[in-house]
């Protein structure tokens, strides 16, 4: 019994059965604007949450430094076992 050979299958190519895209209609300066943009937005809005962030932490350390100043908030937080300061 001889081994049958098997036809090596012709790849397809999806570029050739799938339908145009929008990305294959649109020239080259139109997406190179697209992408210059969507990299711009992506800038700004990882410097908008960058400021926002530091903003918050300002926020936080300026509240505990008036907590510190604050003798009766540091009284009802201190811990009420002298002895080991002595």
């Amino acid at each position: 019994m001889a081994k049958k050979k098997k036809m090596p299958s012709q790849p397809r190519t999806p570029a050739a059965d799938a339908p145009a895209t929008l990305k294959d209609m649109l020239s080259r300066e139109v997406l190179d604007k697209l992408k210059a943009q969507s990299d711009e937005w992506k800038a700004e809005e990882t410097s908008r949450k960058e400021a926002e962030r530091k903003a918050l932490e300002d926020q936080r350390k300026a509240e505990q430094k008036r907590l510190e100043n604050d003798f009766a908030h540091l009284l009802e937080n201190s811990s009420q076992d002298w002895h080991k300061f002595k």
